[in-house]
């Protein structure tokens, strides 16, 4: 026979009593958060944007002050360096640097371009500021390659023909340019001018030895060049071209016949040697 259902039995669970009740819960503690993570209103970013720009304005201010109204960063002394024939002082005396003035303010392309202005000798001029105090100019001087006589001195000519200065005394080791092309076409044609840088090129090649034992240049036209060495010597050039290899054939013969006294390189493929 079966038992008594479970509602007969009058429910277990009401025989043991209803469930405990949890109780009233404690109210949680809110997190606290730290003012560098909590997220910054309108007013908060307007007001450290202020203080960001205030402060950039300061130092801007500050780093101007330094530059320019202070008396730390000034210019006391100018180096020159590179001179040869030139002084230091006339270098000095041209670049007029404004010595006591803020180094910020010194303006080195200006006081390059007084110094070339001034010495025509001057080929370059680097001008720098070597802080805190200095201003440095480094100078390249000309070099003569050729003197034209005028009056009772001489024109320096450099190797990319500019007359640059008038001496009364012939450097030694430097030849001078006699142009003697008044009656050639080669005048007419040229000119003067295209003469003369047609000399410039040739001394430009002529090998080391032969280039200071050499007095005089002679053109007589575009392509005919004479070179009047020192113990009577000569030699035949022709014209501009072939410069290299007119000098390799020329070092070449003086070798060979020490005792020549005229030597004809016009054509270096077939040279000629005379008067040994």
């Amino acid at each position: 026979m079966a038992g008594p259902t479970t509602a007969q039995r009058g429910g277990t669970k009401d025989a043991a009593g209803p469930p405990a009740s949890p109780g009233p819960r404690k109210p949680r503690k809110p997190k606290r958060v730290s003012a560098a993570a909590r997220p910054r209103g309108p007013r908060s970013r307007k007001v450290l944007a202020v203080a960001v720009l205030a402060a950039a304005v300061l130092l801007a201010g500050g780093g101007t002050w330094v530059l320019y109204g202070s008396s730390w960063l000034r210019v006391e002394k100018v180096g020159i360096t590179g001179t040869g024939v030139l002084t230091a002082e006339q270098v000095r005396t041209a670049a007029a640097v404004p010595v006591g003035a803020p180094m910020a303010s010194v303006d080195t392309d200006e006081i390059a371009a007084r110094v070339r202005g001034a010495l025509p000798r001057i080929d370059t001029v680097d001008v720098v500021r070597a802080w805190p105090h200095g201003i440095g100019l480094k100078v390249t001087e000309r070099k003569p390659v050729l003197l034209v006589k005028k009056g009772t001195g001489y024109v320096e000519v450099d190797a990319t023909g500019v007359r640059f200065a008038t001496v009364a005394k012939a450097p030694a080791g430097v030849p001078e340019l006699r142009l003697d092309a008044e009656e050639s076409p080669s005048l007419r044609r040229f000119g003067e001018e295209r003469l003369l840088h047609e000399a410039v090129g040739i001394a430009a090649e002529l090998p080391p030895a032969v280039a200071r034992d050499t007095r005089t240049m002679r053109v007589r036209s575009y392509d005919s060049v004479v070179l009047e060495l020192t113990r009577g010597r000569t030699v035949v050039w022709g014209s501009a071209e072939q410069g290299e290899s007119k000098a390799r054939t020329l070092t070449a013969l003086m070798k060979a016949a020490p005792g020549a006294t005229q030597f004809d390189v016009s054509a270096p493929t077939a040279p000629a040697v005379s008067g040994s």
